[in-house]
């Protein structure tokens, strides 16, 4: 209950079905819906193998949200998403780094927006340029602390206006498909041209080259599960979860297939951030372009607030169980995750300030991001499949149903697989320099509780070999044979 600005304890489960599905909504329809048809076509990817990377994704992602939703039925008691999953599944140690890397793809999440929210301003406002000069990172510098401020007053009113933020953001998608339709813009030849690409580049490389984009556009869909803490009941988390993933995979697919239909993909692969704006410009007109940046602005400002109350809430429930160090579990009166705030948006700042310096881009940081999260993915998906293999929770379930949460669960482990090995070497490589400091954190935590650093062998090897990879890693860096940003 709310006694004034004050929330006492009980008031954690503030957030039902609607508020929830508006998280997924808000978190995971951001700017992936208006640039992974064009970012795939960039990477060398072509109609056939564009599409066979939507039919994967989907397959996987189907896999996966019902992975989610499984632990959700199985295991309510662990309320805090996807790094609860991994450190009861395999310890306390790989918990932390699920935690950690899903946190640190969260903020980077959110960098990435920032780049592409004052690319779209600047189609408007040409001082803005692409998104990443002075201007626009200091206002970007400037709405990270509002949103920090904002979510300071309380998870609760914060989620409320992503509800607002989020069915706002929907219209312009909407407009994008019924425009295209309606206006013949959609050509089947353009669509068949060159479908399987020239040659010049195989079709397995170009179906790998579609996982990190589709992924992306898919990254906030466990954001129910994450909150499922703050969640009314646990149902609400489950139906939330699918409603979010079906509503988000039928608008992509359909955007995605009347895009490859308006222009070949060469020429796609062209147009500058936000690509959809291009495609609707050359289907309707300029009007169509300012019509598709307004949703790229109207988008990512709901993301962007989904992301900051998602990316505060990690580290603070996982310092509330002992993952992370004690400071993280601070809240403020208002039940917001104070402290965790506070350090989440100091480095959102400080990498705002590494893509001026750099001149990074939008795609650079997504695809950091989407690396990050592959990794605590992949064990929500082996957790659930550790689960079923020992009947663990399914004791009273029929075959029928156990038989169904096997498949599920060996489909979204197999994703999990799939997401790293078509990531690369070289992204593996970066995702360790962001791995290594986390384990500095977690010493730290377990010093205050003057706990064993490691407890089994297993994590300690594991440790070591992330250190070994970033070692590796900065090496190639300094010699020129990686640039991450």
């Amino acid at each position: 209950m709310k006694e004034g600005n004050h929330i006492s304890t009980g008031s954690e489960k503030q957030l039902g079905f609607v508020q929830l599905a508006a998280v997924i909504f808000g978190s995971t329809i951001g700017s992936g819906i208006f640039t992974t048809t064009a970012d795939m076509a960039a990477s060398g990817a072509h109609t056939g193998a564009i599409l066979t990377g939507w039919l994967i994704c989907g397959i996987g992602m189907t896999g996966l949200t019902m992975c989610f939703f499984g632990l959700n039925t199985v295991k309510p008691e662990l309320t805090n998403g996807v790094f609860s999953y991994a450190k009861e599944g395999f310890g306390e140690y790989v918990g932390f780094t699920s935690a950690w890397g899903y946190w640190v793809s969260a903020l980077l999440c959110n960098v990435s927006y920032m780049t592409l929210l004052f690319g779209a301003i600047g189609y408007f406002i040409p001082a803005f340029g692409t998104g990443n000069n002075l201007l626009a990172v200091v206002c970007a510098s400037v709405i990270i602390w509002i949103l920090n401020l904002l979510v300071l007053r309380g998870v609760q009113e914060a989620a409320l206006m992503n509800v607002i933020t989020t069915i706002a953001k929907l219209v312009p998608i909407l407009v994008f498909i019924i425009a295209v339709i309606f206006v013949g813009a959609f050509k089947p030849d353009i669509f068949m041209e060159n479908f399987w690409g020239d040659g010049s580049v195989a079709v397995g490389d170009q179906i790998k080259s579609t996982t990190a984009a589709t992924v992306w556009s898919f990254i906030g869909i466990e954001g129910a599960v994450v909150l499922s803490g703050r969640a009314k009941s646990a149902g609400d988390v489950g139906k939330a979860s699918m409603t979010g993933f079906l509503g988000i995979f039928i608008i992509y697919v359909l955007v995605a297939v009347l895009s490859l239909g308006v222009m070949p993909a060469e020429e796609m692969a062209e147009l500058p951030n936000p690509q959809a704006a291009g495609i609707l410009e050359a289907a309707v007109g300029p009007w169509g372009a300012a019509l598709i940046n307004i949703g790229v602005i109207l988008s990512l400002a709901g993301a962007l607030l989904g992301w900051t109350i998602i990316a505060g809430d990690c580290p603070y429930s996982a310092a509330k169980q002992g993952v992370f160090m004690k400071a993280f579990a601070k809240s403020n009166r208002n039940d917001a995750p104070a402290f965790s705030l506070w350090v989440t948006n100091g480095l959102i700042q400080l990498f705002l300030i590494i893509t001026y310096f750099s001149a990074s881009t939008y795609q650079v940081f997504y695809s950091i991001s989407t690396s990050m999260i592959m990794v605590p993915y992949l064990l929500s998906g082996a957790y659930y499949l550790k689960l079923t293999l020992q009947r663990d929770g399914f004791e009273q379930a029929s075959s029928g149903a156990w038989t169904k949460a096997l498949i599920f669960a060996v489909i979204g482990t197999v994703y999990g697989i799939w997401m790293l090995y078509s990531s690369g070497l070289e992204m593996l490589l970066i995702t360790a320099i962001l791995y290594a400091p986390g384990i500095i954190v977690y010493a730290m935590g377990k010093q205050e509780r003057n706990l064993k650093i490691f407890e089994k062998p297993y994590e300690l090897i594991l440790a070591v070999i992330i250190v070994i990879l970033a070692v590796i890693s900065l090496y190639m860096i300094a010699s020129g044979r990686i640039v991450p940003f």
